[in-house]
Parts: structure tokens; C-alpha cells; sequence
């Protein structure tokens, strides 16, 4: 079963929430738009399923509230920021804004991003990036999320490692690849635990090696609306795409962690993500203007591929997050109802008003 939530209405209660639990005006309703905006583009795995762990971070001190980066190298194309373990919608986009700014000065900027919270979906950065004409790519790790299996392996050894890729298009959403190099996301394995969307009966191996779609092989036992803590389970995620996206995975734990300074993964260690990413202006290196209208050619070349379905679409990157911001932005965001129970229970955990979770589940 599934409650459905208007977005905003949505939005505004996941803010209010972080407020009671101490953050700034301005940094919850942060944190209420870009995990929701997470939602409608069809990437619950990153939306407001986040919001207990987020608060129990919180409440442990592995995450600060109202942080600000620390610039620890600064010349003019380079970058090294220290997110000094803000959330991620705080240190992230500052982060972001500094290589967009240097980008635009020079042409090409790279910026090092290293113990930041949780920064959610990388494609939002690309987006950003992208709404200013920039083209950027993103190498993401995350320290002390041991989680994937390396190819030919099953011990855990990767985090799920994201990896992503903007490209502005004039007058048009902008073309986003944004994937783990986990065949899902650790968030897709927590939403099929709390009765969403099945994950596919490969994506997890077990310590004998035998594939897997059971979340209780990556998190042990929990309830329903209890904590899912992958420490607790014996199998890994399987990396995707066999030794290529295994060989991916690796080389974002070496430039998002051992070049940024946060460190490739390893258990014990205090959770951060790591980035590393560079920004490219297309008017210095094309200023024939050869770019946009290339890149509108070969996207339509691409979709105008005959469908191996009848009747299904070929797809380009960005455009099923597309889909999926119209139809909820319209109808609202389902939430599996272990889900909204386990938002609720949070809420109540850190003394929202009671009249407030109330309104919010009418």
C-alpha cells in the first residue's frame, strides 16, 4: 500500500521536521526540496526515505548542522573544499558554486569535495551546472559505506560509487546521466525493504555467491518500521555491467575519495562523501558554436532508433527523470506506507508538534 502526497505539502513537512530537530529556517527547507525533488525525478532512493537516517546522523554528531566549507586550496581553475561534514544540501551546492564561478572565469574549473553528509542525487549538481550552460562531470564516493562487491568478488569492497555527467541544452532540460555503479543504489535495496519497488533478482550476491533480490541479505533482520543497517547483513551489492562497471566503481572511489582527501571506503570509518568534479564552458572551447546544435542532432539520431519494443520509447539520458517530475509534480509522491511510517515516527522521535504530523496525514 501507498500514500500520496502533494509535493510541496510534502516538502514542507520534511522542513519542518529538520527544524525541530535544531537546523536553520534555511537549511530545512533545503533538505525539504532537494530530497523531495529526488521523489519526482523517480529516485526515491535518494528522497525523503532519507529523512530518519538523517536525523540519527544528526543526533550522533556524524553530521553538523548550517555548515560552511572550508576552501582549503584556492587558485584560480582549483579548488579543494573541506564540507567540515555539513549535510550535503548545505556543502554540496557551495562546493558546486565555487567550480561554477571559477568555470566561468576561466573555462574550465575542477573543484575536490571532501567530508560531506550525504549529498543525495549528484544529478541535481549536474543540473545546476547545467542551468548556467556548463557542462560538468562528477565522481562521488562514500567513506565508511562499504557495500558492493568488486566483479569475480563477494566481499564488500566499493561504496555504490556514483558517477555523472551534465550537458546543457538551450531551451530544454539539460541531458543528466546519474548512476551508481552498483547495479541499484543502497537507497533501492532500503525503499524494496520497506515494501516499494523490487530490485532485480541479481542485485545482491550473497557470501556463498549466490544472486540475490532479498534486502534482508544486505541489512540482517529489522521490522517494518524499524532501522535498516547494512553492517548487520552478510551478502554485498552486486557492481553493474560485470568488470567494466566494477572497474568504474573503483576509479570513483580513487578520484571522488583518495584524490579529494576523504578517503576511498573502508568499514569503520566515519561516513563522508567524497566529489570530484569539473566544469566545462562550451562558448571558450567552441565559440563557432558548433556544440548545441550537434548535441540537438545526434539526441534526436538516438531517439529515432527503432524501438526493440514495439511501442516503448528510446530513451536519453535525463528524460525518464523528466517523465517522472510532470506526472508526480501533478498527481503528488506515492510513498510506501513503511515509508511515510517510518518519516512519521521520526517526526514524533524529535518532538514535532503533534498537530503538525497531523495535518500531514490527512
Amino acid at each position: 500500500m501507498t500514500v500520496t502526497i502533494p509535493a510541496q505539502s510534502l516538502s514542507d513537512f520534511v522542513s519542518d521536521i529538520f527544524t525541530a530537530a535544531g537546523c536553520s529556517a534555511a537549511e530545512s527547507t533545503r533538505i525539504g526540496q532537494y530530497l523531495v525533488e529526488a521523489n519526482l525525478t523517480g529516485h526515491d532512493s535518494h528522497g525523503v526515505i532519507r529523512v530518519p537516517r538523517y536525523l540519527q546522523m544528526l543526533q550522533d554528531k556524524a553530521i553538523v548542522a548550517d555548515a560552511t566549507v572550508d576552501v582549503v586550496v584556492d587558485t584560480p581553475v582549483l579548488a579543494v573544499v573541506d564540507g567540515r561534514y555539513g549535510f550535503g544540501q548545505t556543502v554540496g551546492p557551495q562546493a558546486v558554486r565555487i567550480g561554477i564561478d571559477k568555470c566561468k572565469k576561466t573555462g574550465l574549473s575542477a573543484v575536490t569535495l571532501r567530508n560531506a553528509g550525504h549529498t543525495g542525487r549528484t544529478g541535481d549538481f549536474a543540473e545546476m551546472a547545467a542551468a548556467e550552460g556548463l557542462v560538468s562531470v562528477h565522481f562521488v564516493n562514500a567513506r565508511g559505506s562499504v557495500l558492493v562487491a568488486p566483479y569475480a568478488g563477494v566481499d564488500r569492497r566499493f561504496s555504490t560509487a556514483p558517477y555523472c555527467v551534465g550537458i546543457p541544452r538551450p531551451g530544454q532540460p539539460p541531458l543528466v546521466l546519474d548512476f551508481a555503479t552498483s547495479i541499484v543504489a543502497e537507497g533501492k535495496v532500503l525503499v524494496a525493504s520497506q515494501g516499494g519497488k523490487k530490485i532485480p533478482d541479481d542485485a545482491l550476491i550473497g557470501p556463498d555467491g549466490a544472486p540475490s533480490a532479498d534486502p534482508h541479505l544486505l541489512y540482517g533482520d529489522y521490522t517494518p518500521d524499524g532501522p535498516r543497517i547494512h553492517r548487520h547483513g552478510r551478502g554485498a551489492i552486486r557492481a553493474f555491467g560485470e568488470h567494466k562497471g566494477s572497474g568504474l566503481a573503483f576509479m570513483c572511489e580513487l578520484l571522488g575519495g583518495a584524490l579529494t582527501g576523504n578517503g576511498a571506503t573502508q568499514d569503520g570509518q566515519r561516513f563522508a562523501n567524497g566529489m570530484f568534479s569539473f566544469y566545462i564552458d562550451p562558448k571558450v572551447v567552441d565559440p563557432a558554436g558548433f556544440f548545441d546544435p550537434e548535441v540537438a542532432r545526434y539526441t534526436q539520431a538516438v531517439k529515432s532508433a527503432r524501438p526493440a519494443t514495439p511501442g516503448v520509447d528510446v530513451l536519453v539520458p535525463g528524460e525518464p527523470e523528466i517523465r517522472s517530475r510532470a506526472k508526480r509534480t501533478a498527481e503528488g509522491v506515492p510513498l510506501p506506507d513503511d515509508t511515510w511510517a517510518s518519516i512519521i515516527g521520526a517526526a514524533r522521535a524529535i518532538g514535532l508538534d503533534e498537530r503538525r504530523i497531523q495535518a500531514a496525514t490527512r
